[in-house]
């Protein structure tokens, strides 16, 4: 049986069951786009009404609680895959899907707060120093005959590293400065940061990559080379940083990596 009609105020057509505001007005009282909404409706969170004698959708009540929740859920940072599924959960599972999403949240704004303390200090010229045997290993590096360019490179990274990894930063430290004791290893550094104005297909880069990837099997050999955690995005930006400088570092880094499978 086809739904009743009434009549509206200032000529709208009304719906038996209440559906009375269009599309742009449910946008506008919800604060979405009509855009979104029907976004929504494809992606099948929000079920689209029948049109009525003249041809519009209406939307109600209902619809307008519905699309504040699912507004409420995204801007959450809620996948609309899972926003779906929710829909047809039971009041118990969605319950504790909103429990799990608190929990998410609380997590990202630790991370969040975490970060802004950092930008404070660092705004207010209170960025921590290097611990002190950072420190000394960075004039030993002027000793052993690297350039300032590279000495001004590792402190800036080790900075990063410190300030953003406090937990993984001495770890790597250690390693490094192992590595660097000994002569052999440091002769691949030094010949790392001489390679910094060598033409990008100069072939002596070829070889210093065989020689560098060489050492690095020996010296860990099957194990895991140390590091951040793998969700950690200051890898990619520590070595973006030192490949911009330089076409013949970035060569090499390719092809380190390449021969190493990394």
């Amino acid at each position: 049986m086809a739904p009743m009609l009434q009549p509206c105020p200032r000529g709208k057509v009304k719906w038996h069951d209440g559906r009375v505001i269009t599309i742009g007005q449910l946008a506008r009282y919800v604060g979405v786009s009509i855009k979104t909404i029907r976004v929504y409706h494809d992606k099948g969170l929000l079920p689209e009404p029948d049109r009525d004698a003249s041809g519009y959708r209406r939307y109600g009540a209902h619809d307008a609680i519905h699309l504040i929740k699912i507004r409420t859920l995204a801007e959450a940072g809620i996948p609309l895959a899972r926003i779906r599924e929710l829909r047809s959960a039971t009041d118990e599972e969605f319950q504790q899907a909103l429990r799990e999403i608190d929990d998410e949240l609380t997590a990202r704004i630790r991370g969040l707060r975490a970060t802004q303390r950092q930008l404070r200090r660092l705004a207010a010229g209170n960025l921590a120093p290097l611990p002190a045997e950072v420190g000394a290993h960075l004039e030993h590096l002027d000793r052993w005959g690297f350039t300032p360019r590279w000495v001004d490179l590792q402190r800036d990274l080790w900075i990063l590293v410190f300030a953003t990894h406090p937990d993984r930063a001495f770890t790597l430290f250690h390693d490094q400065a192992e590595t660097l004791a000994d002569p052999v290893l440091r002769q691949l550094y030094l010949d790392y940061d001489h390679a910094y104005d060598l033409d990008a297909d100069d072939p002596r880069i070829d070889d210093l990559a065989h020689r560098i990837a060489e050492a690095t099997r020996e010296r860990y050999g099957s194990d895991a080379l140390p590091g951040l955690d793998t969700a950690s995005d200051i890898p990619a930006l520590i070595q973006g940083s030192v490949n911009a400088s330089s076409p013949a570092w970035q060569r090499l880094d390719t092809l380190i990596r390449a021969r190493l499978g990394v």
